[in-house]
């Protein structure tokens, strides 16, 4: 049985390397010309994506190239006071197994598992898809056209399969108050083992090295009395936009959107948006990860939503024997609870990362004295009476799957 996979950044490499395991014939293709390695930002692993790396046989390698940021600095508003946050304190509290890695680390960790015996085509996309009886006949932009039995999008938040099967993005996506930037810019703060950054109410702006990088990310977030008029792909008005939001603050935050951002190797922009469908499936047609049910980027934990919504998708496959019917039915069962719960954590996520007011800048700092000096066990307690829904992940409980091959796999078409 042969499915095409649409995106090899997170998503589509695990679900590859499940398939595969399960005896089906997996093609991955990626518009990117080769594995992307653009600059990325820090994602976070929480349980039950660390126990699907774990039985994936990858953990020590995800382990190896943890960020390693151990501590968390940031100055409220004009102060000139710098609040210090043990980070292992604050990730004990929301999880028992976490680990926080860069994107792009992450991506070819799950690349290279899969390589040997999964078909990559880089350099390519998805230009029609038309279902028949027995498949989907899939027009590539450059490559021949191929047939293959089913179609998984797993190509992000701007899905191209999702955008051809299901419709355009507006239809589905939800802003929820904020944008996130990115950029790629020497780590001349000499930063290894910490964040360091500055908050006032409705933006925020931080700084972090890593323990495998030469240089360094800078993180935006904010909150705009309105949404944004702009294109994804117009890089000068995105920085053009991120000047005027942050304009009079303080700290190292006028270097960074000057020099900084003007020669910055890489530069990443987007709204925090949720993806909300009724079905993440159409016909022989199914979705996976941010393609389908984003929470939020950098506040959902989408990374871990997307790696256990590969591992869910395969296993129902593999469960239903090749079954498209049932076990597209089964994984959006599967993981309904799990992304609804996620969407929520997010919303209220964002308001807490971006203070809307003096008193929600207040609460961030209390909130780390607390974290930094009560037992764990007590402030998760107080933490999940205050914010609903913090160990949401470490409540998944995983399904366990056959271990065998469930199907004959064919040779690619």
């Amino acid at each position: 049985m042969r499915i095409l996979i649409s995106g090899a950044s997170v998503a589509g490499p695990v679900l590859a390397y499940w398939l595969n395991r399960y005896g089906f014939a997996v093609t991955v293709v990626e518009r990117a010309p080769a594995l992307r390695k653009a600059g990325g930002h820090a994602v976070d692993l929480f349980r039950p994506a660390m126990d699907i790396v774990d039985r994936m046989g990858l953990i020590e390698q995800v382990q190896t190239r943890k960020t390693g940021t151990e501590w968390l600095s940031f100055r409220a508003g004009n102060g000139d006071r710098s609040h210090t946050l043990e980070v292992g304190r604050l990730m004990r509290v929301v999880s028992d197994r976490h680990v926080e890695i860069m994107r792009d680390d992450l991506g070819e960790i799950f690349h290279e598992a899969t390589q040997r015996d999964v078909e990559y085509l880089f350099g390519d996309s998805i230009a029609a898809l038309a279902e028949n009886a027995d498949g989907v006949d899939v027009t590539f932009e450059r490559g021949p056209a191929r047939s293959f039995d089913l179609v998984i999008g797993a190509d992000g938040l701007h899905s191209n399969v999702r955008r051809l099967v299901f419709g355009p993005e507006s239809r589905f996506s939800t802003w929820i108050g904020a944008y996130l930037a990115v950029m790629s810019i020497p780590n001349y703060l000499g930063l290894r083992d910490r964040m360091d950054g500055v908050t006032d109410v409705n933006r925020m702006v931080g700084v972090y090295g890593g323990a495998h990088m030469d240089d360094a990310r800078a993180v935006f977030l904010f909150r705009p009395a309105a949404e944004l008029d702009y294109h994804h792909r117009d890089v000068d008005r995105q920085k053009e936009l991120l000047r005027e939001q942050f304009a009079g603050m303080g700290w190292e935050v006028p270097r960074l959107l000057g020099e900084e951002m003007d020669n910055a190797s890489t530069f990443y922009f987007d709204s925090i948006t949720q993806l909300r469908m009724d079905t993440w499936s159409r016909g022989r047609v199914s979705l996976v990860g941010d393609a389908g049910y984003c929470p939020g980027p950098a506040v959902g934990g989408s990374t871990s939503l997307a790696v256990v919504g590969a591992y869910v998708l395969a296993g129902e496959l593999a469960e239903a024997g090749g079954d498209h019917t049932r076990a597209f039915a089964a994984y959006e069962r599967e993981m309904g609870d799990y992304v609804r719960r996620s969407r929520t954590f997010a919303v209220g996520a964002a308001k807490r990362l971006i203070p809307t007011g003096r008193l929600g800048l207040w609460s961030l700092v209390q909130g780390i004295r607390l974290i930094n000096h009560v037992p764990t066990p007590i402030a998760r307690a107080l933490a999940d009476s205050g914010a609903k829904g913090l160990r949401l992940h470490d409540e998944i409980v995983l399904k366990d799957y056959p271990r065998a091959p469930a199907v004959k796999a064919d040779a690619a078409g």
